[in-house]
């Protein structure tokens, strides 16, 4: 990986041609109470009048909606950390699950090992948990403007279809403990950290960077031409996947050093759209 220029040296002097626009959304796109940013919405919409701008998050399609919504543009998404993706229609480009038996299995060996956790399922337009009024439930329902559905057996939730995540949350200590052990205990299912408290669980063939691929691929537009946004150890592959790539000023260190530009904006000094407006004045 090569080095990023530090904060002070952001440069958007040789911009490149940008034909598609892919942003991660919790700690990038948003703010801190992960809600959009009213600030940003001129200029998305300004952008999403001329190229697709894409959300990519671990979020649900239900919990991508209402920033689209909020923010008055429209673009493919790609959710549950690429696992399912949907052009600007809704028509599904790609979606990579795995099997409910599986998933209840992972789900009763880590509720044996960390009773404390909280885990949630999600599948396609479904979000499963045990309790709606589990404290940590009801917060995430807050965050993502999306409502949960209570069924505590996954069998009869996803059938044969299978599901597109489990997300646990839990304290910081937990997470990490999670993401190690059940890393080596099922290798055929992509266990990764998007925070400190929350822990994603997908089939191992799901990635951002795929993602970003399966729409570059349905708009015909090369992977040089596309820029990246992000802040969090889950968008490393898509920023790397992609020529250029900006981690927000409150990124973590690996991903500033795996991206080609360090902005000097946060997430809440609308980061992005600031720097769109330098990249498609």
């Amino acid at each position: 990986m090569t080095a990023n220029p530090p904060l002070e040296r952001f440069d958007m002097a040789m911009k490149p041609q940008t034909s598609i626009v892919f942003t991660d959304v919790d700690g990038t796109l948003v703010g801190a109470d992960h809600h959009p940013l009213p600030a940003s919405a001129s200029t998305l919409q300004r952008v999403a009048r001329r190229i697709p701008v894409c959300l990519v998050s671990a979020r649900s399609p239900e919990g991508l909606y209402p920033i689209q919504q909020q923010l008055g543009f429209g673009g493919p998404l790609a959710c549950y950390s690429g696992a399912y993706v949907l052009d600007e229609d809704g028509t599904e480009l790609l979606s990579e699950t795995f099997n409910a038996v599986v998933a209840a299995d992972v789900k009763r060996s880590i509720k044996e090992v960390f009773p404390a956790v909280t885990i949630g399922a999600y599948g396609f337009h479904d979000w499963i948990v045990d309790d709606r009024n589990d404290p940590r439930i009801q917060h995430e329902e807050f965050l993502v403007q999306a409502q949960s559905r209570a069924c505590g057996d996954l069998l009869v939730a996803f059938g044969s279809s299978g599901l597109h995540k489990l997300l646990v949350m839990g304290e910081p200590d937990q997470i990490k403990e999670i993401q190690s052990q059940y890393s080596a205990r099922y290798p055929e299912l992509n266990v990764v950290r998007s925070s400190a408290t929350l822990c994603e669980i997908m089939s191992k063939a799901a990635s951002k960077s795929r993602a970003v691929r399966v729409i570059c691929s349905h708009y015909g537009i090369d992977l040089a031409n596309a820029v990246a946004f992000g802040d969090g150890p889950n968008d490393l592959d898509m920023l790397e996947t992609v020529a250029t790539s900006y981690a927000m000023a409150n990124a973590e260190d690996v991903v500033k050093l795996a991206a080609t530009h360090v902005l000097p904006w946060t997430n809440e000094k609308c980061g992005v759209s600031r720097a769109l407006d330098e990249l498609l004045p």
